[in-house]
């Protein structure tokens, strides 16, 4: 599993990518920008593509709306929560 550093970084890539924001780099992204309301300003279909990327890239379900609210604040809450996700999974 990799580190938080290396996670978030990964995660600031596939959103760039998969939300075609062609001129923003990683580094573009703070880790704890508000990815809604305010700092990226995404918006729910964001929040879809976020799930899915989630699902894609990482294997992992959101079933619960609330649980990925509180999750889906920063690319940091982000990070953290894929890598625990992804630790329970790994040690099931």
């Amino acid at each position: 599993m990799p580190d938080l550093d290396s996670l978030k970084h990964r995660l600031k890539q596939l959103l760039i990518e998969r939300l075609k924001f062609e001129d923003m780099t990683p580094d573009d992204i703070g880790d704890d920008d508000p990815l809604f309301e305010g700092g990226l300003g995404l918006d729910s279909i964001d929040a879809l593509e976020i799930v899915v990327m989630l699902e894609s890239e990482f294997g992992l379900k959101i079933k619960n709306e609330s649980s990925a609210r509180e999750h889906f604040r920063s690319i940091g809450s982000l990070a953290k929560f894929v890598q625990e996700r992804t630790a329970v999974r790994a040690d099931a």
